[in-house]
């Protein structure tokens, strides 16, 4: 918190500032308050305060000499005058002494807060740089990266930590590689230092590569490139000797490569490296996947054919009926397309298996791995397309029956789904009623029936959680976290973070 200090010769001035903002909200406590000049230099000398307010006409000494004396003691102290005349003198001296704003009173509270939350920016700006060491430099390139490459970072703030950690960002695309070792092939011996000098060693003027560590302890490469075919090229080749490297010390690698997108679009690529890295479970003998590749072996399917969106519905609601009806559909439709590859039939059923064991990995079901791995040397095995079927359906009924629950029943699910994916978003009983095809009031009642919480108190907590991840990874304004976690209203996100974390959200930042 930057501390405050309010200077009026009327106390009902600054006991009505005090009361009348929500000073944690920018960052901000109000530490004292004087009634001249003489008494604010003993409290800024006792308080060493970042923000002075104070009037410009008072006994013994003026604002504008209290801000030049006190200037004399803490040279970056930032001030604001108030005053109750508009005297063209009085401003321009003000700005001459460098004020933050000259606010006439009564005092217009939104241009305070506004003035406010310019302030706190400059103050945050004024912040001397941390010395870290070697060892931390790396913890925070690689927290900032992963949030990057996540979407979890804003950009302003993402160049300003580059800069920072001297990051360079600045070529205008990349894809990302998420890099495994199977442990089976000696991957105990796998060093991370050593790997990623084996991949800056692979660096040339047309490719730049940013080793880190993701939150999950993988090796990511962020593979910087000017997006020409020829550095396209570099950036393929280099993964491939890296890999080749990395294999003649038998440490098995597993080179999973996102699409080549727009630097500001990483996150795109690194979903697309995480969709690639799955398919290694059906391509043993590759050490290096790209996603475009993948991506051009199962393009050819008929329009409606394996869509994820007409599967995810019957998974989530345990409607094994329909689940099998979607899939007899499918592969009949298979049978009597005449132009059909029975082999890019094959690879978009893996596909589909793939996004479907994605999804089971969310819930954290140990057998998961086992399962699918199974339906998958199924799939890749069959010489009939009856065999593939049969693998896709034992994929599909397992996937179904992990979202099941005796307890809860398809509807909350699918609800408790929507809300997770939609939580930004406007939210009502009636949208979600419309959505599922049920009344809003029995869902209302349904809801707070399984889950222990009413539809909205649900909501709050998981906004509220969701905002706390951000105010803890993030220096995103309140107002902005509001926002991208569905408060449009910002008094309404404070009363409801109090609510449920007991503090507000400036007074919880600080304790992390």
């Amino acid at each position: 918190m930057y501390k405050v200090l309010l200077v009026d010769d009327e106390p009902f001035i600054t006991e009505g500032l005090s009361d009348a903002v929500d000073w944690s909200a920018f960052g901000l406590e109000v530490v004292g308050s004087a009634e001249d000049g003489e008494e604010a230099l003993e409290r800024l000398r006792e308080l060493g305060v970042d923000l002075l307010i104070t009037d410009i006409s008072m006994p013994i000494m003026t604002g504008l000499e209290l801000i030049r004396k006190a200037r004399e003691l803490q040279p970056q102290l930032k001030a604001i005058i108030l005053s109750g005349y508009n005297e063209f003198d009085y401003l321009k001296e003000g700005m001459r002494l460098g004020i933050e704003n000259y606010l006439l009173k009564p005092i217009n509270f939104e241009e305070l807060e506004a003035t406010l939350s310019d302030t706190v920016r400059k103050l945050e700006a004024d912040k001397p740089a941390q010395a870290f060491g070697e060892d931390e430099i790396g913890i925070l390139r690689d927290n900032v990266m992963t949030r990057w490459v996540n979407g979890r970072i804003a950009l302003p703030e993402l160049t300003e930590r580059t800069a920072l950690l001297g990051i360079d960002l600045s070529k205008p695309y990349v894809a990302l590689a998420i890099i495994c070792f199977r442990p089976e092939q000696g991957a105990a011996g796998y060093d991370p230092d050593d790997c990623i000098a084996d991949l800056l060693a692979e660096e040339t003027n047309g490719l730049s590569l940013v080793p880190f560590l993701n939150d999950e302890g993988e090796l990511v490469a962020a593979c910087c490139i000017n997006g020409d075919e020829r550095n396209q090229a570099k950036m393929t080749e280099a993964l491939e000797r890296v890999a080749d490297k990395w294999e003649n010390r038998q440490l098995g690698p597993r080179i999973a490569l996102g699409g080549i997108v727009a630097t500001e679009g990483a996150a795109a690529s690194y979903a697309e490296a995480r969709k690639a890295q799955q398919f290694f479970l059906v391509r043993h003998d590759r050490h290096l996947l790209d996603y475009a590749d993948i991506s051009a072996e199962t393009a050819a399917l008929p329009s409606g054919l394996f869509e994820w969106e007409a599967y995810a519905k019957p998974i989530l609601a345990k409607d094994k009926d329909e689940l099998a009806e979607v899939i007899e559909r499918d592969f009949a439709a298979i049978r009597i397309a005449e132009s059909l590859d029975p082999v890019r039939a094959k690879g978009a059923a893996i596909e589909l298996m793939i996004l479907m064991k994605i999804e089971v990995d969310k819930l954290g079901r140990t057998d998961a791995a086992e399962v699918f791995q199974g339906a998958l040397d199924q799939a890749v095995s069959a010489a009939t397309l009856e065999g593939v079927e049969k693998a896709v359906r034992s994929a599909a009924f397992f996937a179904a029956d992990s979202f099941s629950g005796e307890d809860m029943s398809p509807v909350i699910r699918l609800a408790l789904r929507y809300i997770h994916e939609h939580y930004a978003e406007a939210l009502t009983l009636k949208l979600l009623g419309l959505q599922f095809h049920i009344h809003p009031n029995y869902l209302g009642q349904l809801f707070h029936k399984q889950t222990g919480d009413t539809f909205t108190d649900y909501l709050n907590k998981f906004r509220i959680d969701k905002a706390k991840e951000l105010l803890a990874d993030s220096r995103l304004k309140v107002n902005e976290i509001a926002r991208q976690v569905g408060y449009w209203e910002t008094g309404y996100f404070y009363k409801q973070f109090k609510k449920h974390v007991g503090m507000v959200p400036g007074d919880y930042k600080e304790l992390l």
